[in-house]
C-alpha cells in the first residue's frame, strides 16, 4: 500500500542530496511518492545500468510533482518521469487543452525553454485521474460515466489526494464541469488509503489513478470521463539536458523504452506491488526480462 510519509522522513530522504555526492560517476533517479512512480524510477535505473554501466541512485518517494521538479531544475535529480497534462498544467501553468500529441508537444517546448530539460519518448501509458466507485454502487444505480453520479452526488461523500485537490487541473474545475455538489467538503487523504476508505464506506467516490492495481484487486469500478474534463496524462522521462551531455550513452538508453509499456502492463506491476506486496526491484526485474530489456 501507498503510505503517507512522514515529513521528516522526506527531509531525511532528501538530505543526501545537499551532501556530499559519491565520486564515481553517476546519475540520480527520483519519484514522487506513489507505488507507480516508485516501481517506473526502478526501471529505468536497472535498465539503464544494464544498457550504459552507468551508477544510478535512487531516490524515491521524495514528494509531489513541484518538489521533483525542483530537485531536477537543481541538479539533485537528473531524471524522473512526469505525467504530461500535470507538466502542462501544474509546472507550466497552461490551460488543460489538446489531445496527447498536441499536449507533449507542448511540454516538450516548454520545458525546453523554461528549464533545460529534456522530456524523452513516452513510455507507451497514460495514468489519467479516475473517478473510482464500489462495484456494488456501480450495480445499483447503473453507473458508467461520471455525469451518472450527478443526481447521487448531494448524497455522496468524495475522498481525493492532496495534490487533486489544489492542482489547476483538480477537484474544483472538475467539480464545475461536470456541476456536482457533494454532501461536504472532500476528505483529503493519502493515496494509499483512499481505496481502503472507499472499501471501507467512508467515502463514496475518490480520485484514483486509471492504473492503480487495485482499482481491479479489491472489485472497484473506475467511471468514464465522459465531459473530457482530465488532459491526456502520458507518462514520459524527463531529463536534466546538461546530464545527456554527460552521458551520452543515456539518450538511447532511454529511447529503449519508448512505448514498451502499456496501461495493462502498469497496472499489472502495481497490483504486484500494492496488492500482492511484491518488492518493487524484484517486479521489474522480472517485467524487464518479459519484454527482453
Amino acid at each position: 500500500m501507498r503510505r503517507h510519509l512522514p515529513f521528516l522522513f522526506i527531509l531525511l530522504n532528501l538530505l543526501p542530496l545537499s551532501g556530499c555526492r559519491t565520486t564515481q560517476p553517476h546519475i540520480t533517479i527520483g519519484s514522487k511518492f506513489f507505488t507507480e512512480q516508485v516501481i517506473l524510477a526502478e526501471l529505468l535505473a536497472q535498465h539503464i545500468e544494464a544498457r550504459t554501466g552507468i551508477h544510478v541512485e535512487r531516490k524515491t518517494n521524495l514528494g509531489g510533482t513541484l518538489l521533483c521538479q525542483k530537485a531536477l531544475e537543481s541538479g539533485q535529480l537528473d531524471l524522473y518521469v512526469e505525467y504530461t497534462g500535470t507538466a502542462l498544467t501544474a509546472v507550466l501553468n497552461e490551460s488543460p487543452s489538446g489531445d496527447s500529441t498536441s499536449i507533449y508537444q507542448r511540454v516538450k517546448q516548454g520545458y525546453a525553454d523554461r528549464f533545460n530539460l529534456e522530456v524523452t519518448e513516452p513510455l507507451g501509458f497514460e495514468n489519467t485521474f479516475a473517478m473510482v466507485v464500489r462495484s456494488a454502487d456501480a450495480r445499483q444505480f447503473h453507473l458508467r460515466t461520471i455525469s451518472d453520479i450527478i443526481p447521487l452526488a448531494p448524497h455522496w461523500r468524495v475522498g481525493v489526494g492532496y495534490e487533486f485537490l489544489e492542482r489547476p487541473d483538480g477537484y474544483q474545475g472538475f467539480s464545475q464541469r461536470y456541476n456536482l455538489h457533494f454532501s461536504a467538503r472532500p476528505s483529503v487523504m493519502d493515496l494509499g488509503l483512499i481505496y481502503r476508505a472507499l472499501v471501507d464506506k467512508k467515502v463514496d467516490i475518490v480520485a484514483g489513478n486509471s492504473t492503480d492495481g487495485l482499482i481491479d484487486a479489491l472489485h472497484l469500478v473506475a467511471l468514464t470521463d465522459d465531459r473530457h474534463y482530465f488532459p491526456p496524462y502520458d507518462a514520459v522521462p524527463i531529463v536534466r539536458r546538461d546530464t545527456l551531455a554527460k552521458f551520452p550513452q543515456l539518450r538511447p538508453a532511454l529511447a529503449d523504452l519508448a512505448n514498451k509499456i502499456s496501461a495493462e502492463d502498469m497496472r499489472h506491476l502495481n497490483a504486484e506491488v500494492d496488492a500482492n506486496q511484491r518488492d518493487a526491484a524484484t517486479v521489474v526485474r522480472a517485467f524487464r526480462a518479459t519484454k527482453s530489456l
